[in-house]
């Protein structure tokens, strides 16, 4: 049969039933840690003195500037101040405030009365204590803001935050106040200056008048120029204006008509000239030629009457001819006498222009003096109304900047410690920390937790898994309940062998206490219990301890024989086992340490092959000394044994690498020392078999143990040397 081999190595993935068995197993220090932290805290909790809190609300406006405006003016408010709240919170704690409330209720000394004995406090010292029981909070979305006081006097801690609130109401219209007072400081001051300025600017219009002699009548003429006045030379520019234009359109209308034959002006001049006569003499043209036009059908060239009515039209001709001349002269006489008036007009325009300009730059100075009293004189007239509206307003407040919307009162119950809420957290936290601390210390541990880490790390099976607390085989016998997890490790064994002669075993641990002997010991009890002729060596040549578990002496043993002072007849034991013999290690001498290594070992294990069944050694830690690595390259196979939880995994890893490295027939591991009742993994590998064959009571035990007809798949396992073992095992 194929030998049990190792399975490939899982991804290591956490499952919630990792993390709970990592609470069932640090269980204790997770319920130490939280009960000490809920103690700590319903301790602290009741130690706690109590605090009454009182909270005041007030409105609060950002600066608003009413300069400039007089008594009707409406306050403009300062741009958006993102920072405001923030800012007004830090002026309520600061020393421009809370010096006032200090003041006022004489918390220096009362507080020093009730708190340090009578001693006086120190005005920074009140305030800091007073910063300490302060709270304050904007009310979302709107101008108000919570002042909230906590003290251990339900009154106290209203009248602190009533208090607080109207200092600092007090503060904002002091402020107020001052600004005002000071920028009315600064206008009277402008006013006064400017009333200087007027006297100045007065005396030197004077001067000026006096200079130049103007005439007071000159100077006080509203609009007055040098020679014409300032209405009278306008009108005279646009008469100019409009004549050139006159002119221009006339002189475009004559080049136009010069441009015409007689028949065309005979046509247009009608319209363009408003002539009676050229229109008589028109209207009798078209007379006779129609009256000629009715002649000459009746009538031919010749006729009397045609030949009168043709010299009518003849002499009608000449006379619009020369009619038409006439008013095309006309015409042209006028627009060189509308020339002659524009160019006078625009001469004379020019002339006052030059005339106005020469005389204005006479006199500017004085009419600039004149211009600059006016419009101070204006100033002044404002300043004085600002002054007064200021005076008044300093006496009137017209916006109120701070208002207390809700007045503090003295609370009912103390909102401070919250009893129930602080022990829930006490509990809470204390429950975080413990789980935290486990698996904190958890994840420092890196000894051996599982069967997946052993097959993980260590790429070997796992032939058994022991129980915490097992005892002796030897002394508890055959229906020891500890005797079934050695009875799996043994058929593991068995089925682990390549061939039968393969019958030397030794137990290997990494450290020290890891229950190699133990596990050597119930294991070599339960191979002779099978019927099997077992012999157990303890090689174990520095700290035996196999002698005391038998209650044998250690006078002789193997180091007498590997020292050929005794013969192997005379230095194994017969136990209280039938089929289970004993070899102690006997006393070593320092001068023979390397003593496992000799030649006669090696026959001797070879002799004993011969006469027993399965020969098992015990050995010394195999990182400690080099013993365990001696007998491993010795005997056939090699089992290591490893202690839940005790050592790091590197070690056991270093433990395997040296039984391979001296040639050690590696066959498996045996986990020892398993808490079955934390570790569900390891309750269903191998704790099922107890409580299911010994929790029943010795009457269904006995019931069970008569023959009866066997069920069907019950089979019998038979090894090949079935003379000196019989094992039945059912599956």
């Amino acid at each position: 049969m194929d030998p049990l081999k190792a399975p490939v190595p899982p991804e290591a993935k956490l499952h919630f039933l990792d993390y709970w068995r990592v609470i069932r197993i640090r269980k204790a220090i997770i319920i130490t840690v939280f009960l000490i932290t809920a103690i700590i805290a319903t301790a602290v909790t009741f130690i706690l003195p109590e605090s009454y809190a009182s909270t005041c609300k007030i409105k609060v406006e950002n600066d608003v500037n009413d300069s400039g405006g007089g008594l009707s003016a409406t306050p403009s408010m300062m741009p958006y101040d993102p920072y405001f709240i923030q800012t007004t919170f830090e002026i309520m704690q600061s020393q421009l405030v809370l010096s006032n409330v200090i003041s006022a209720l004489n918390l220096n000394v009362e507080w020093g009365k009730k708190y340090f004995n009578g001693e006086t406090l120190k005005s920074t010292e009140t305030m800091e204590i007073l910063k300490g029981r302060m709270s304050l909070a904007p009310v979302r979305n709107t101008k108000l803001i919570s002042i909230t006081v906590y003290s251990d006097d339900a009154k106290e801690a209203a009248q602190l935050a009533n208090t607080i609130a109207e200092a600092y109401k007090n503060y904002r219209l002091d402020t107020r106040r001052q600004t005002s007072a000071r920028g009315l400081e600064v206008l009277e001051g402008q006013y006064l200056d400017e009333s200087n300025m007027i006297q100045s600017t007065q005396m030197q219009i004077e001067k000026l008048r006096s200079d130049l002699g103007i005439t007071v009548d000159q100077a006080d003429a509203p609009g007055y120029t040098a020679s014409l006045t300032t209405e009278q030379l306008q009108s005279l520019h646009n008469r100019m204006i409009e004549d050139e234009h006159a002119y221009k359109e006339k002189e475009v209308e004559l080049d136009q008509l010069k441009t015409y034959d007689k028949t065309r002006l005979r046509d247009v001049l009608p319209n363009v000239v408003n002539d009676s006569e050229l229109g008589s003499m028109l209207s009798k043209l078209h007379e006779a030629q129609q009256k000629i036009a009715t002649l000459k059908i009746d009538y031919s060239a010749e006729n009397l009457n045609v030949t009168r009515v043709q010299s009518l039209i003849d002499e009608l001709n000449r006379q619009i001819d020369s009619r038409v001349a006439g008013v095309l002269s006309t015409l042209e006489s006028e627009l060189n006498s509308k020339k002659a008036a524009l160019d006078a007009l625009t001469k004379k325009v020019d002339e006052v222009k030059a005339k106005d300009m020469q005389e204005s730059a006479q006199f500017q100075p004085y009419y600039d003096q004149k211009r600059n009293l006016e419009q101070l004189r204006d100033l002044h007239k404002l300043l004085y109304s600002k002054i007064e509206a200021e005076k008044l307003d300093a006496e009137i407040p017209k916006f109120s900047m701070v208002q207390v919307t809700d007045r503090a009162e003295p609370g009912k119950a103390p909102v401070k410690p919250n009893k129930t809420v602080n022990i829930v957290l006490g509990l809470v936290f204390g429950l975080i920390m413990g789980i935290g601390l486990a698996f904190f210390i958890e994840y420092l541990d890196t000894s051996v937790k599982t069967i997946d880490d052993v097959e993980r790390t260590l790429q070997a099976p796992v032939l058994g898994v022991i129980p915490q607390d097992v005892g002796y085989l030897v002394d508890e016998g055959s229906e020891s309940k500890h005797a079934e997890a050695y009875r799996v490790l043994r058929t593991n064994l068995l089925f682990t062998r390549k061939e039968e002669t393969l019958n030397t075993i030794v137990i290997v641990s990494a450290g020290a206490g890891e229950g190699k002997s133990t596990t050597a010991l119930n294991l070599a009890t339960v191979f002779a219990q099978a019927a099997n002729r077992v012999l157990i060596v303890d090689s174990d040549l520095r700290r035996p301890t196999l002698h005391k578990l038998f209650k044998v002496a250690n006078n002789l043993g193997l180091t007498n024989y590997l020292l050929k002072q005794n013969t192997l007849a005379e230095i194994v034991q017969t136990t209280s086992v039938p089929n289970l013999d004993f070899m102690a290690s006997g006393k070593l001498p320092n001068s023979s340490m390397g003593i496992l290594g000799s030649t006669q070992m090696k026959q001797m294990i070879a002799e004993l092959k011969q006469r027993y069944d399965f020969i098992f050694f015990d050995s010394p830690p195999i990182l400690g000394v080099s013993d365990a690595s001696i007998l491993a390259s010795e005997v056939d196979l090699v089992m290591q044994v490893i202690q839940y939880r005790r050592y790091p995994q590197p070690m056991t890893i270093r433990a395997k690498q040296m039984i391979e490295k001296v040639g050690g027939n590696f066959v498996g591991i045996v986990l020892n020392n398993i808490n079955m009742s934390q570790d569900e993994g390891y309750y269903y590998y191998s704790g099922y078999y107890h409580d299911y064959y010994y929790s029943r009571s010795p009457g269904e035990q006995e019931a069970a143990a008569k023959p009866g007809p066997s069920a069907p798949g019950d089979t019998e396992f038979k090894p090949k040397d079935s003379g000196d073992t019989e094992i039945k095992q059912k599956y």
